[in-house]
């Protein structure tokens, strides 16, 4: 391993520092335990969650021109002006990781429920269909649950000298970000706009402990850190829809034709409230008799500001209907702008490409189930905002899954989905992870919602 490498690798141990206040005044390295360990989660605000749902997941998470009248999309949210029935989506999702550094292999298992998300048409279509409009127009809205960044690490090193320990180093971290939102979207005949209202919380713990050993005295320094988040966003998206077929005579149908969509959505920087503590702390065991606490720094409840930066996404996407579509997206995000009071560092500007496909092979086959299943596939490469001594994260992956269509009382179509991820993420040859992901999403469609009856 080159000297250089070895900086590297000893900087990112290095800079995982700080942890955070508990309200007592004991260890808090022992009653910190971690969901997950992901050394890279000990930066900025945390590992990324991705806000994208299983149907669009296994199509490599595109977004910003993809619509579906019976599957939710809130990344742009004006997709949500094209629901046909109300849709409940849940989604769980299970990760294994294998980390591999010059030194160390690490492998893992972690899981949990990953969205819950209900959107709705505003205008029923049975209604529109009944009272003979036309369906030009459409009003869609939603609310949703998701997870945005999560924290969690244990690490463990040790600093030698002549082939004695000198120092050891025991870094953990806990937490997470969640985002709680709203969206409303409206559409005129093929244009869609829409906005999301977010409101952004959650409390992030960082710990770092210090034990210096030698024949008589025994010093061991803490350094816990804590903050919280708590603030209100918005992100704006816009969609075109238009047909490009030559064949005019099912030009009103939505269950024909060949179509384009044009999309983009993002928001702009914003900045929200931070509440933040700290306490720092040495004991001095002398003789391995006398415990000896000093108290370096104290600090609670402290209010400060954390600033998120600008982030746009631009697509397209081809649409045979029900037989076939094609995307494809490209994403930035300004996150050099990113600032944290409670926690000052620097990141990068990123960005992301993604292709992605669905095929069905014939949705009318009424003697095989198989052919009216979503099959679906994609692939992304971009880079994460974090970095180690000026080398940014970056990240790759392959995404495949299919769509089960189920067939409810009533008619009414709901789908059981799943995603599969296969990717690298983090800096070869300094810390990188392989990856598999799993995301089970579960549609639960029923057209009866604002449906006005009639009685003769």
């Amino acid at each position: 391993m080159s000297s250089r490498r070895s900086r590297i690798f000893g900087l990112l141990f290095g800079l995982l520092v700080c942890g955070q206040l508990s309200a007592q005044l004991e260890s808090s390295s022992d009653v910190i335990n971690p969901t997950i360990n992901s050394p890279f989660s000990r930066f900025g605000i945390g590992d990324f969650v991705d806000q994208f749902f299983a149907a669009s997941g296994a199509m490599a998470g595109l977004s910003a021109a993809f619509q579906d009248p019976y599957h939710i999309n809130m990344e742009n949210p004006a997709s949500l002006a094209s629901l046909r029935a109300t849709a409940f989506e849940v989604g769980l999702g299970a990760r294994y990781s294998s980390w591999e550094s010059p030194t160390v292999v690490d492998n893992q298992w972690s899981g949990n429920l990953q969205y819950l998300v209900l959107g709705f048409p505003l205008f029923n279509p049975i209604n529109e269909a009944l009272d003979r409009k036309d369906g030009s127009t459409g009003w869609g809205m939603s609310i949703a649950l998701v997870p945005y960044t999560v924290v969690g690490y244990d690490i463990e090193s040790q600093v030698t000298d002549d082939n004695f320990d000198v120092a050891t180093n025991v870094l953990k971290g806990k937490g997470g970000t969640y985002r709680f939102r709203w969206g409303n979207a409206f559409r005129y005949k093929g244009f869609s706009v829409g906005a999301n209202l977010n409101y952004s919380f959650g409390k992030l713990t960082q710990n770092r402990k210090v034990s210096f050993d030698s024949l008589l005295v025994s010093y061991d320094t803490e350094f816990l850190d804590e903050f919280s988040i708590s603030g209100v966003g918005f992100d704006v998206g816009l969609q075109y829809r238009f047909r490009i077929d030559k064949s005019k005579e099912d030009e009103n149908k939505a269950t024909a034709g060949q179509y384009l969509t044009l999309g983009v959505y993002g928001n702009n920087k914003n900045e929200i409230r931070t509440n933040s503590s700290r306490y720092y702390h040495r004991d001095n065991l002398i003789n391995y008799t006398t415990d000896i606490r000093d108290t370096l720094l104290f600090e609670n409840d402290i209010q400060e500001n954390l600033t998120l930066p600008a982030e746009f996404s631009f697509g397209l996407t081809y649409e045979q209907v029900n037989k076939l579509k094609l995307g494809v997206e490209y994403s930035v995000g300004s996150w050099s702008q990113y600032r944290n009071d409670a926690k000052e560092e620097t990141l990068m500007d990123t960005y992301q490409f993604s292709v992605g496909a669905e095929y069905v092979p014939n949705i009318l086959s009424y003697n095989n189930y198989f052919e009216r299943v979503y099959y679906r596939a994609g692939f992304y490469y971009g880079t994460d905002p974090r970095h180690v001594d000026g080398s940014q994260l970056k990240k790759f992956g392959l995404t495949f899954g299919a769509g089960f269509p189920i067939v409810m009382p009533r008619q009414q179509v709901s789908f059981f989905d799943i995603s599969f991820e296969i990717g690298q993420f983090g800096l070869n040859e300094v810390l990188n992870e392989t990856y598999g992901k799993l995301t089970l999403g579960f549609t639960l469609n029923d057209n009866t919602w604002f449906l006005k009856r009639k009685f003769n």
